[in-house]
């Protein structure tokens, strides 16, 4: 399976530090000295439990997500990336952590906004070559293991299927014992290196 169009999310430990409108503002400044490099905002805040504040992008959207009435940082991964499975998810997530990390040293944003990072959800936006099924977890489950033991280094960690809904799309949640902070996973990413124990649940 060759996997593309991965999503990944970092939930928020406190929803309501800041307004939505604060990441309008923020986003807006992103556009501003990015040179190009995204290109429009989409304004969703309105809307319960939806798709928040989007950053959009030719290679990847950002968005500060509240699908679920969970509010994080979404990173959409919209352009082809090379590599096997592994190697995908493992830029994907450190994609998202190098944005979350931004987000969490935004002078404007005063230090209100800090991720937990013992909880990551991946999720494939191709229900064609990643239906929601059980035969998907099991086909994906070892690059999953191998990217959550490249984010979580000597810890614990257990993957859990997010819905068997096959309407829905393919999603499953990396938890890990512990407590973690963006930079520490940044840290692992980059090492590589861990032994962590893994179990899976469907």
């Amino acid at each position: 399976m060759d996997l593309q169009k991965i999503n990944v999310k970092f939930f928020v430990e406190e929803p309501g530090a800041v307004s939505p409108e604060a990441f309008v503002l923020l986003f807006n400044a992103w556009i501003q000295a990015a040179d190009g490099e995204y290109y429009d905002i989409a304004d969703y805040a309105h809307v319960e439990a939806g798709p928040g504040i989007l950053l959009i992008a030719h290679e990847a959207n950002v968005a500060m997500d509240n699908t679920g009435n969970r509010w994080g940082l979404l990173y959409n991964r919209k352009q082809p990336l090379q590599g096997n499975n592994g190697e995908k998810l493992r830029r994907v997530l450190k994609a998202a952590l190098e944005n979350c990390r931004r987000i969490e040293e935004a002078s404007s944003l005063e230090g209100k906004v800090r991720f937990r990072a013992d909880e990551a959800l991946v999720l494939i936006n191709d229900r064609l070559s990643a239906p929601n099924s059980e035969a998907t977890f099991k086909a994906l489950k070892a690059d999953l293991e191998t990217a959550a033991h490249a984010l979580y280094g000597n810890a614990d960690f257990v993957l859990e299927r997010e819905s068997e809904d096959p309407r829905k799309r393919f999603s499953v949640r990396i938890k890990a014992a512990g407590r973690f902070n963006v930079a520490a996973l940044l840290a692992n990413l980059d090492k590589g290196t861990g032994n962590g124990n893994r179990r899976a649940a469907s």
